[in-house]
């Protein structure tokens, strides 16, 4: 079975729910971004990976807005289910943008990144990387691998949402959160793919928004049906 939950930002005890006991060797968790515990490099860090590394079931996780670029890119790329992503270890895998993976016989096309909602605070004390946003070559590599399939796949996992859905979402918060060309780049992918289901994490909340899209955080849902593990 594939599981999806949203952004874990490095927090353990997320890994520690009793929910996750039910997963079994075979078994997929996939993470919608700012997984977190790829940050410092410290030995505590390395602990919790090597944690992670002995599950029975496989991490799988897209980048987000708030990690460290830089440190996850000294990872080694390797073929993962059809396509190219980085493995820390036995687990987890990072999924990398654009690409389209096979997993358990469900394709799953995912593109990672974003814009920080805090993103002029975080330019001036320095936290900010500009690799926290898709390039136009990870943009239009990921429209290509669509089109090679006929623009259908199973699944769709991203960091941000479209933007009429972002709008949605934030219609009685006006100003706090952007609509930027990767949230334009999704409207284009909604309109024009056939897909079961799609899944995003950047706006911290856990709400199905209609029968194909889903906000995650903290719930943990069942791919296929979008269902939540009770």
């Amino acid at each position: 079975m594939i599981y999806i939950t949203g952004d874990t930002h490095g927090d353990y005890k997320r890994f520690s729910s009793q929910k996750l006991k039910r997963l079994r060797s075979g078994d997929t968790l996939i993470i919608c971004g700012d997984f977190g515990f790829v940050w410092n490099g410290d030995n505590n860090e390395h602990k919790l990976l090597a944690e992670l590394s002995s599950r029975e079931y496989t991490i799988c996780f897209i980048d987000g807005t708030h990690e460290n670029f830089d440190l996850l890119e000294e990872y080694n790329i390797t073929d993962f289910c059809g396509g190219k992503a980085r493995r820390l270890g036995k687990n987890p895998y990072h999924l990398m943008r654009g690409e389209i993976y096979e997993i358990e016989d469900k394709s799953i096309f995912v593109m990672g990144g974003g814009e920080s909602p805090d993103v002029e605070y975080r330019f001036r004390t320095e936290g900010y990387s500009r690799k926290e946003i898709p390039t136009q070559s990870e943009l239009i590599a990921g429209a290509n691998r669509l089109r090679d399939r006929n623009m259908k796949v199973d699944y769709i996992i991203t960091h941000e949402p479209p933007s009429k859905t972002k709008q949605f979402l934030t219609m009685n918060n006006i100003g706090e959160q952007r609509i930027t060309v990767l949230n334009a780049y999704f409207d284009k992918i909604f309109e024009s793919c056939k897909f079961s289901k799609w899944y995003f994490g950047s706006m911290h909340i856990d709400k199905a928004i209609s029968e194909s899209q889903y906000a995650v955080f903290e719930k943990i849902r069942e791919i296929e049906s979008g269902l939540e593990i009770k």
